[in-house]
């Protein structure tokens, strides 16, 4: 089928409140066919009740985790002081809030998800190409989180059992133990998302301020290691703030942006659930740089006391809470640990991608397949090898993913800001040969600039510890850059190819 274009015209199929918000006409049958289910469909206004509270609340459930806190402990492992960490992940926060909300916008307005939202500018099939990406992408995080999570029953279990469980005989350069406890966690995360969202909102709820306590704790009991606060404090930099400090900088930035650019594009998951812009723009304000940037100050002035307690910063808090003698500091700290694992990587790592996995097949794959699908994934990526160092998890796992997911990013801004100014046809997002069906279902300038914006961002990317080498050397000046060179690449070309196209894309 050949190109359509969208016309500014009026919609039979929808209506729009006097607060903006739209939906389906009353009355109208929900979309059907083969790219339609029920989890991929609109949520009914009446539906939308997500307050500024709970966009907040879910920030903070999700920022205070272990991951959080080995991003900023590992930029002092890498050698920056803890002025420089909490400088570098509160304006990454910032930076990366703003495509946050620019994308969230489609949420509350539409009732949408992010699979459907990318319909528009990609094509109705062409969508399951960010779709799948972002989706692989959230299996990275899910293993990787799931690995902390067995991390840390594997020393709870050590303390408890002794020596028999923690000297256990070594498989691929772990104890088998490690590998059951590994198992264990990601068994009791199915089990939960098999319970279904509601669940997993009322656990938001009581872990994140659970999570903010033991963080706390935790400062409370290095300071007294280290003598009081003032050490914390002390450890110099190894960088300063002249040429080795700016030339770590911004990679370190891009990779903090990295961090959250998965949420920037699928925050619509959540946002469809909004009551009002107001509450999704505020909730994510208050609850995204704020949260982030108290849980990384905790994790530096840690990680800082530990490296003037054991004269070396040790960066995975599951690791540091293991040097306590206490038995009882040790249960809570692992605890805190579990919870805090548990609470975004359900909310974050698998919630979304099992939308994006129901895209690719609506009529086959539901909302928990694509979940379970998620959690098999996650297991075949290897995130062992992807949180064995620092260097590697900061500036090869999170430069990575940011760059690729820029690209994404900066096509939805274009398209649906610059050209569509907001607007978009609900019915045609399920429909096939609507405004949103191209060519074949592909919107072949999407495709075009997301592979243009790729190649930018991560060919000459260094792809150590996984292999070495770069992909394309010549392109190694841009690889500390990769999220703004994608999205800035992907939003310039999307919107040249298109009005160049004689695509005036605003119905």
């Amino acid at each position: 089928m050949t190109d359509t274009t969208p016309t500014a015209r009026p919609i039979p199929d929808q209506v729009t409140l006097p607060d903006g918000r739209v939906e389906l006409a009353p009355g109208t049958p929900p979309p059907s066919g083969p790219y339609a289910n029920q989890d991929l469909l609109p949520v009914p206004v009446d539906r939308r009740t997500w307050t500024t509270y709970n966009f907040s609340a879910l920030w903070v459930g999700m920022a205070h985790n272990t991951a959080s806190w080995t991003l900023a402990s590992g930029l002092i492992a890498v050698g920056m002081d803890w002025k420089q960490a909490v400088f570098t992940i509160a304006l990454a926060n910032l930076i990366v809030l703003v495509p946050m909300l620019l994308t969230g916008h489609a949420g509350p307005k539409y009732g949408i998800p992010f699979p459907v939202f990318a319909r528009a500018s990609f094509g109705v099939r062409g969508a399951n190409l960010p779709a799948v990406v972002r989706a692989l992408v959230a299996c990275g995080w899910f293993g990787i989180q799931t690995w902390i999570g067995g991390e840390a029953i594997y020393f709870l279990a050590g303390k408890l059992i002794g020596d028999g469980w923690r000297n256990a005989g070594h498989i691929g350069g772990h104890a088998w133990t490690m590998w059951l406890s590994f198992a264990v966690f990601w068994a009791i995360q199915v089990a939960i998302i098999h319970r279904g969202m509601e669940t997993i909102r009322r656990f938001e709820n009581w872990a994140a301020p659970f999570v903010l306590v033991g963080a706390f704790v935790m400062l409370w009991w290095m300071s007294g290691k280290a003598g009081g606060v003032g050490p914390l404090f002390d450890q110099p930099s190894k960088l300063g703030w002249g040429g080795d400090f700016w030339k770590l900088f911004w990679p370190s930035l891009m990779g903090m942006i990295g961090f959250w650019s998965t949420l920037s594009l699928n925050i619509p998951d959540f946002t469809r659930y909004g009551r009002s812009q107001r509450a999704q723009t505020w909730g994510q304000a208050l609850g995204l740089p704020t949260t982030m940037t108290l849980f990384a100050f905790l994790s530096v002035l840690v990680t800082s006391g530990s490296q003037a307690v054991y004269g070396e910063p040790v960066w995975d808090p599951v690791q540091l809470a293991a040097k306590t003698d206490n038995v009882a500091g040790l249960l809570y700290a692992l605890v805190t640990v579990l919870v805090a694992t548990l609470s975004v990587n359900i909310a974050a790592n698998l919630v979304s991608p099992a939308f994006d996995f129901s895209n690719v097949a609506p009529r086959k794959v539901s909302f928990r397949t694509g979940a379970l699908i998620t959690a098999v994934l996650a297991v075949l990526i290897f995130p062992w090898k992807l949180y064995s160092d620092p260097q590697g998890y900061i500036f090869t796992w999170l430069g990575l993913v940011g760059g690729l997911l820029g690209t994404v990013a900066g096509i939805l801004v274009a398209d649906y800001w610059l050209l569509r100014r907001t607007r978009l046809d609900l019915g045609d997002l399920y429909r096939p040969g609507g405004a949103y069906w191209y060519t074949g279902g592909w919107n072949w300038r999407a495709v075009v600039a997301f592979l243009a914006g790729g190649v930018l961002a991560l060919g000459g990317a260094s792809l150590k510890p996984l292999t070495d080498g770069r992909p394309v050397p010549a392109l190694a000046p841009l690889a500390d850059y990769g999220w703004a060179v994608g999205l800035g690449t992907s939003l310039v070309l999307y919107l040249t190819l298109t009005l160049a196209s004689g695509r005036h894309a605003d119905g």
